[in-house]
């Protein structure tokens, strides 16, 4: 078990399993690789215990594993100590450590970490804002596809928020969010046909965006509703 092809063989095994919800038999695997530094199999394990996946919910021995595997680099484990600390549900929130390990987690090229760190350089309350940075964090995560990214960027240029106003790039990336299925994005790209900022004004494809946001649960949507459908026929 000691060597990297061993190691490798017992986590692609483990995963399996966890894809499975097999999360005992996950545990099994992952407990005596944990026990021998392997940072993911920590990370792992207390994510296990963050979630209540195949043992009960216990934040002490979430944060326990989270630690080990952020101590040893593991970018993800960074990111969910992160999340552990952000929450508050199971251990003491701390916004400000729970940031620096976001931003060690971004760094180590995370993409939900990046997303994570962006949108808290723009809007978390505990944090002094950066749009320059969360813009900059913003387009890193989305070029790894993530969703919420794309439509963060759009924000950024649809507000000015440290660039100048441009409706024609706000659209192009709600209009990218929305197709990746982001319901904040969905809900401004239909916002932006509707309304023709920097985009053709296409009153149809505006109400089915806005109506497929909605049902998607975002609340963006709700205020251009009511237009978007007065302004097309039965």
């Amino acid at each position: 078990m000691s060597a990297a092809v061993d190691i490798q063989a017992e986590m692609a095994r483990a995963r399996d399993a966890a894809d499975r919800e097999d999360y005992q038999a996950a545990l099994a695997i992952w407990g005596p690789l944990a026990h021998a530094g392997v940072a993911r199999a920590q990370n792992n394990i207390g994510a296990c215990f963050a979630e209540g996946m195949g043992v009960e919910r216990d934040g002490d021995l979430a944060r326990k594993w989270l630690e080990l595997s952020a101590a040893a680099g593991d970018p993800i484990g960074q990111r969910n100590l992160a999340t552990l600390l952000f929450r508050g549900e199971l251990v003491p929130i701390d916004v400000m450590q729970a940031a620096d390990l976001y931003r060690k987690s971004a760094e180590g090229g995370d993409a939900l970490a990046q997303d994570m760190l962006s949108w808290l350089l723009l809007e978390g309350e505990d944090l002094p804002t950066d749009p320059a940075e969360a813009l900059r964090w913003a387009k890193k995560a989305a070029e790894q596809g993530i969703a919420s990214a794309m439509t963060r960027i759009g924000m950024i240029h649809h507000n000015a928020l440290g660039v100048d106003r441009n409706p024609a790039v706000a659209a192009h990336w709600w209009r990218e969010a929305a197709s990746r299925g982001d319901a904040d994005g969905q809900a401004m790209y239909g916002a932006a046909l509707h309304l023709g900022a920097g985009v053709e004004r296409d009153p149809a494809e505006a109400l089915a965006w806005l109506t497929r946001a909605a049902a998607n649960g975002s609340k963006l949507a709700e205020p251009f509703l009511p237009a978007a459908q007065a302004a097309v026929s039965p």
